[in-house]
């Protein structure tokens, strides 16, 4: 082992050993409680904190915060290894992530408060709003000439993922340059219909481009820009004053950075995105734009455990978030999918045997709210691959276990 090697191991193994319990130097997103008095194991979840340890010391991730809550109370929370390596910064539950795929539930949250106002239908055709989408064509097969969808895209088939668009790495858009790195969200979804769909409406699921979208629909009804709207209905309503489409120049040091494996062995840090979180993009994307903590998202996952509201503020009605955490995808398409998993208009895979829901991004970020154990968990690396020798497995495999 090389003498770096040696001290960051040493270092992070330091860090782990002392951090079981992280304690926000500002007010905690939800009460605390002891684990014991809302039915979890402490010596489980000290388990928890020991497989987070082991995979900073093994140097499969540079570091890690996760927090469990329990009727509505932080229960537990840690904040192990460095957010920065070289620049040997700790990770604390004031680490800033780029939670990409996270994004949509937020995006479907902020959607559905403008559906409660009465301001479109879940089943409106899409080009009711965006005429673009008007002339939106099918691809042939093996190779055929493209034809006119059998059905327009709705909303709700860009919330469900049954829109036909593809995702957003495709070789489709890469090679008919869907993206650039100064488009604007109008100018994206002019760009995005002039590639043929995969397949008819609502007759896969296919995860894809529909929640940036559906993030210009937010904004042609709301009459505001989508960050914008965003702030004021969702983030600053649940006090998620951590959560962006950037990160400000005075909260940079708290920004996590992304890891690779390195070759050799180790870690090497990585950009994903040619855009950086740290200026403000021009393309707000509803899908994967996000930066979040663990706390600030924490208090998102509980109001939606909570049927749309936390801490006297309603976000959305009881009813809504019962719709929106639920399976939606028909019959056909969830038999397609396999598994069992099915998927709510909230962005999230929904567990069909139990109710549980909940979602990733491709930086290492998870959520998942367990309804019947009213259970709100959340990990949250920067990894890539995202979820390195199945750490999100074996963590949640823990924390099943102290839930008693």
């Amino acid at each position: 082992m090389t003498p770096p090697a040696a001290a960051f191991v040493a270092r992070a193994a330091a860090i782990a050993a002392a951090l079981s319990l992280a304690v926000a130097a500002e007010t905690p997103p939800l009460p605390r409680a002891q684990p014991e008095s809302v039915g979890l194991s402490a010596a489980m979840l000290r388990e928890a904190d020991a497989l987070l340890a082991r995979y900073v010391t093994e140097r499969k991730i540079a570091g890690a915060v996760a927090a469990v809550a329990r009727h509505g109370k932080l229960a537990w929370t840690a904040a192990v290894g460095l957010q920065d390596v070289a620049a040997h910064a700790t990770m604390s539950d004031r680490s800033i992530f780029r939670i990409y795929s996270m994004t949509k539930s937020v995006t479907a949250v902020a959607a559905m408060i403008l559906q409660e106002q009465g301001r479109f239908a879940l089943d409106d055709p899409v080009a009711t709003y965006l005429p673009a989408f008007k002339d939106v064509v099918v691809r042939g097969s093996a190779g055929g000439a493209t034809r006119p969808p059998a059905k327009p895209i709705t909303v709700r088939d860009l919330m469900l993922h049954t829109s036909g668009l593809e995702h957003r790495t495709s070789e489709v858009y890469r090679d008919a340059r869907v993206r650039s790195r100064d488009i604007t969200l109008p100018q994206f979804v002019t760009s995005i219909v002039r590639v043929p769909l995969m397949e008819d409406p609502g007759t896969r699921f296919r995860y894809s481009e529909a929640t940036t979208v559906l993030g210009r629909l937010i904004e042609i009804w709301s009459g505001q820009p989508l960050d914008r709207f965003l702030d004021d209905r969702v983030l600053r309503p649940l006090r998620m004053d951590d959560t962006a489409f950037w990160v400000r120049p005075d909260e940079r040091g708290r920004l996590t950075t992304v890891y690779a494996p390195a070759d050799g062995g180790g870690l090497k840090p990585i950009e994903i995105e040619d855009v950086p979180f740290t200026q403000k993009p021009a393309l707000l994307e509803g899908a994967v734009g996000l930066v979040s903590t663990v706390p600030d998202y924490l208090r998102f996952a509980q109001m939606l455990l909570n049927n749309g509201e936390l801490d006297g503020v309603r976000i959305l009605r009881a009813a809504t978030v019962e719709t929106i955490t639920r399976n939606g995808l028909a019959d056909a398409v969830l038999a397609a999918r396999g598994g069992s998993m099915g998927w709510g208009l909230a962005n999230v895979n929904v567990a069909l045997d139990g109710g549980e829901y909940g979602w990733d991004g491709t930086a290492g970020t998870i959520f998942w709210n367990d309804p019947a154990h009213e259970m709100v968990t959340i990990l949250m690396t920067q990894s890539v691959p995202a979820n390195p020798d199945s750490l999100r497995q074996r963590f949640k495999a823990i924390i099943v276990r102290a839930t008693q």
